[in-house]
């Protein structure tokens, strides 16, 4: 794994999550909380799981500041509208700078049940692509449910996208 590659990726699981987020705030309220008996509940439960996994893992890894004293600080609109490209930002720029020495790096946390563990950096950034990607995929799957077609977000189009600049 390189800095380059992990870049890549850190930047692609941004990308696909706005456009998912972008489909599904053009839902009603109603739609968007609406319950399916999945794992987060709604629409808006699985992208605010993300969002909130996203901002764990960056407390462990980058700044553990970002939790500011907890995880349940923002409301749902907030979170989601300003929050959370707040937070994909500060990855980004966390990317842009990584060198091979950040990759290897090893991060010692605990899970939310206390257990101690130590991750390799290059581990933890490709779960949380991984974690956002199987939950954006059932997003996807509970726009389909409300009758909207949701927008390409496999990495074959973001590497599509970044190509043709």
């Amino acid at each position: 794994m390189t800095a380059e590659e992990l870049r890549l990726h850190v930047f692609y699981s941004g990308w696909a999550s706005h456009k998912l987020l972008e489909a599904a705030l053009a839902l009603s309220e109603e739609e968007q909380r609406r319950e399916f008996g999945v794992s987060h509940k709604s629409l808006l439960g699985t992208l605010e799981h993300i969002f909130f996994a996203d901002r764990i893992w960056f407390s462990r890894t980058v700044d553990p500041r970002v939790l500011k004293g907890g995880f349940g600080d923002f409301s749902p609109g907030e979170t989601l509208l300003t929050e959370w490209p707040k937070l994909q930002k500060r990855w980004e720029d966390w990317a842009s700078a990584l060198t091979h020495q950040d990759l290897v790096r090893n991060v010692e946390y605990k899970d939310l049940k206390g257990n101690p563990y130590r991750t390799p950096v290059w581990q933890i950034v490709l779960h949380v692509v991984n974690h956002a990607t199987l939950h954006r995929g059932q997003a996807m799957s509970l726009l389909r449910q409300l009758g909207v077609a949701p927008p390409p977000t496999d990495l074959i189009y973001y590497y599509r996208e970044i190509n043709a600049k």
